[in-house]
């Protein structure tokens, strides 16, 4: 009888290795490159909408209607919705602390996670909550029946977390091997 020698099965093709540097992993797949480049991209769209809110850097919001001189960053998109579908629930809750606050820490949490591909999971879980909201307080939408770049940035979050983006280009691949995200898996 033969003898054969088994190997251990990676998904990875085995003509394009990762290279390991410290904690972060460069990947030569293409693939996995795109991916961390669509994470970094997506993460700074969170960051920007942080800062410009937080300190009215004068793209989306005035620098008298910042966070910090006590604009509210909820306020402007949610009272935008009073006449949609959903929008008498969703202007109701339009400059509430706990929910300026919410956002913000949303917003910061959300796009550090991406920018430094650690906390994926929860942040494609946070960021697709959002996302979610963001979705239904725009109904009925005016260009598209149900379509619009919220639920496109939710299913791309979904898949960053899935394809393991914050390994390349990032530091998920360190973070995933810390005893804290090898107790709580969730966390990577």
């Amino acid at each position: 009888m033969a003898r054969t020698e088994s190997r251990p099965r990676t998904d990875a093709d085995p003509r394009t290795p990762a290279v390991q540097a410290g904690p972060l992993r460069t990947s030569t797949r293409p693939v996995d490159r795109v991916w961390a480049v669509a994470r970094i991209a997506l993460g700074w769209i969170f960051l920007w909408a942080f800062l410009d809110k937080a300190f009215g850097w004068g793209f989306a919001t005035p620098a008298d209607r910042a966070w910090i001189h006590g604009g509210s960053p909820t306020t402007g998109f949610l009272m935008g919705t009073a006449d949609n579908a959903l929008g008498g629930f969703f202007a109701g809750l339009a400059g509430h602390a706990w929910l300026d606050w919410l956002f913000m820490v949303g917003l910061l949490g959300i796009g550090t996670a991406l920018v430094l591909g650690a906390g994926m999971r929860i942040a494609a879980a946070a960021g697709g909550l959002l996302l979610l909201f963001m979705w239904a307080a725009e109904l009925p939408l005016a260009t598209n029946p149900f379509m619009d770049e919220h639920l496109v940035y939710a299913v791309v979050l979904a898949g960053l977390a899935l394809a393991g983006a914050g390994d390349t280009f990032g530091i998920g691949r360190w973070w995933g091997g810390t005893s804290l995200v090898r107790r709580y898996p969730i966390l990577k």
